[in-house]
């Protein structure tokens, strides 16, 4: 039963995301139910909560596999899995690549990211006992998948972009480490990143619509505003209060490569009681609100892909 349910599961998702080729006089779209069918099966009882190590998390990561091939996203390295060790448990980041159509500025990367980790079995509540997950996070590995998606058909990106899924973020960000140590060494040429961390509810309506971590570090909110042409991601004081920007998978970027890596959110703990509950499931997600700010994020990444220069940069501090 569980095999037939991956078989469908995987079968509507695809052809909801579209993987027959574009025309190229009609632009991709993100859509409430294209998001909708993966969150469908990512945030599912079948994976069990998507633990590291577990059967559940594997299938996972053939579902994200699977997802990129059939969206023209290619793997960046020999395959899609970045490998790693979890003391005696075998952990795997998911990493494909859009690349770039400028012949100079394609050799310069945005990565694009998400955990598609959870924490398993949680807190039996009225019977369940599985965490599934779905604002934490199979609602940001949802956002790189959509954007990488999009921009791999629309190709209108300049500079090329990483899209990368984490394992291993709830043991203490062990995968983003990983991979972000391997880029380091092997002489990756990073832009920016940015790691989208439960984005599956809205915030109240007089909130601007999401927050980025480390907004003061530097310039990503102002120039991604800009190229937005309206104020998408704001600054929220309980992000430095509780000091966010060292708890998500932007964290060893910055660390590693010396960039602006953040974590936007909308998720601001007055908006969802389930964190690490066995009721962040998907009845609790707004797939209106996740394709509304998807499809405000395309022209903001856009812009900076697209720029001559390298607007984003550090502040001093």
């Amino acid at each position: 039963m569980k095999n037939l349910l991956l078989i469908l599961t995987m079968t509507l998702v695809f052809s909801c995301s579209s993987s027959k080729k574009t025309p190229n006089n009609i632009k991709p779209e993100i859509t409430a139910v294209g998001i909708k069918a993966s969150m469908d099966y990512l945030a599912s009882d079948v994976l069990e909560g998507r633990a590291t190590g577990s059967k559940g998390i594997e299938d996972a990561a053939i579902f994200i596999e699977n997802y990129l091939k059939s969206n023209d996203i290619k793997p960046y390295f020999e395959t899609y899995r970045d490998s790693f060790k979890v003391n005696d448990l075998n952990g795997y980041n998911i990493v494909g690549v859009v690349e770039g159509n400028d012949p100079k500025l394609k050799n310069e990367f945005i990565i694009l990211g998400g955990h598609y980790d959870h924490i398993g079995i949680g807190k039996v509540v009225e019977g369940d006992s599985i965490a599934n997950g779905a604002n934490d996070d199979a609602s940001g590995t949802i956002a790189a998948m959509e954007l990488g998606r999009y921009f791999a058909k629309a190709k209108t990106n300049k500079r090329s972009i990483l899209i990368t899924l984490y394992d291993a973020e709830e043991l203490g960000l062990i995968g983003s480490g990983h991979l972000a140590k391997r880029l380091k060494n092997e002489g990756f040429n990073a832009y920016t990143m940015i790691n989208f961390e439960m984005i599956g509810v809205p915030r109240a309506e007089n909130e601007v619509m999401a927050y980025m971590s480390g907004f003061e570090r530097s310039n990503f909110a102002e120039t991604l505003n800009r190229y937005a042409g309206d104020t998408v991601v704001g600054f929220f004081p309980k992000a430095k209060e509780f000091g966010l920007f060292m708890r998500s998978d932007n964290f060893p970027f910055f660390k590693a490569l010396n960039m602006p890596a953040h974590a936007i959110s909308t998720f601001d703990f007055t908006n969802y009681d389930y964190y690490h509950h066995v009721d962040d499931e998907v009845d609790k997600m707004d797939f209106q609100h996740m394709e509304k700010f998807l499809n405000k994020m395309i022209p903001a990444f856009e812009g900076m892909m697209n720029a001559p220069t390298k607007e984003v940069v550090l502040n001093n501090e």
